[in-house]
């Protein structure tokens, strides 16, 4: 079994070293070059989780948007995470996200970005990242974000770079079977059919892990093989047809 190395129970699979891969090169980018970067895909590829992980390995200030937040709201939650004293109004507290952004080196990742694609909201990333000239500001969210942004050039042409999100793989399926299944054998065959039920979507990929699991726990086996494929009661993320009474 190949080793695991966790942040805060994540393991480091390929969305969460992409992401990592670019907080680094925007963090030590070239003077003069562009301070934001994108990082999009579908829903359940792992970037929350590949957030999590990276807050942890680079001291980032990570903020998951909520929508119901107003413009008051995601300044409060910056400086809260940040450890500095909200401003009496917006203004005030974006001038000090700034410096503080600017004195600390962090960078600021802003995940469910696509939530923050209003003009009010737009343009209060932009003042974020100007006032603290030219902060690390990872902008994460779905996959239609990139086409989102355009709306707004000046946010859009401050892009360092745009990384999609990938797919999970053969491996990585072996590596979350290994975290959420440790006392299993599982076959490789049984592997290979949960990452295309799941539709190589991660967090699908963990559901029907538990599967797997709540069928050995019931079974009272410890090795699941290609037999067992049948009786597994698979999670294939299509919502159950309606019941017939008659």
């Amino acid at each position: 079994m190949e080793k695991i190395n966790l942040v805060k129970n994540v393991a480091p699979l390929r969305n969460v070293m992409l992401l990592g891969a670019l907080i680094r090169k925007v963090t030590d980018r070239d003077e003069g070059m562009p301070g934001m970067a994108c990082f999009h895909g579908f829903s359940g590829y792992g970037k929350t989780q590949a957030a999590i992980y990276n807050t942890q390995a680079t001291r980032a200030c990570w903020i998951e948007v909520k929508s119901v937040w107003t413009r008051k709201t995601l300044v409060e939650k910056i400086c809260a995470n940040l450890r500095i004293p909200a401003g009496r109004n917006v203004a005030e507290s974006v001038e000090k996200i700034g410096e503080e952004l600017l004195k600390s080196g962090r960078p600021l990742l802003l995940d469910e970005a696509h939530i923050l694609c209003t003009d009010g909201m737009m343009k209060l990333v932009h003042d974020i990242y100007e006032s603290s000239h030219g902060a690390s500001v990872i902008l994460i969210g779905e996959e239609p974000l990139p086409q989102l942004l355009t709306r707004w050039e000046r946010v859009h042409n401050r892009m360092l770079d745009w990384v999609p999100a990938q797919p999970a793989d053969l491996r990585e399926v072996g590596i979350l079977a290994g975290l959420k299944c440790p006392d299993l054998t599982i076959a490789t065959e049984v592997l290979e059919h949960a990452l295309i039920v799941s539709q190589a979507v991660a967090r699908r990929i963990v559901s029907n892990l538990n599967q797997v699991k709540d069928y050995a726990r019931t079974e009272g086996r410890t090795e699941i093989g290609p037999g067992d494929i049948a009786e597994i009661r698979w999670m294939a993320g299509q919502a159950p047809a309606p019941r017939r009474i008659f």
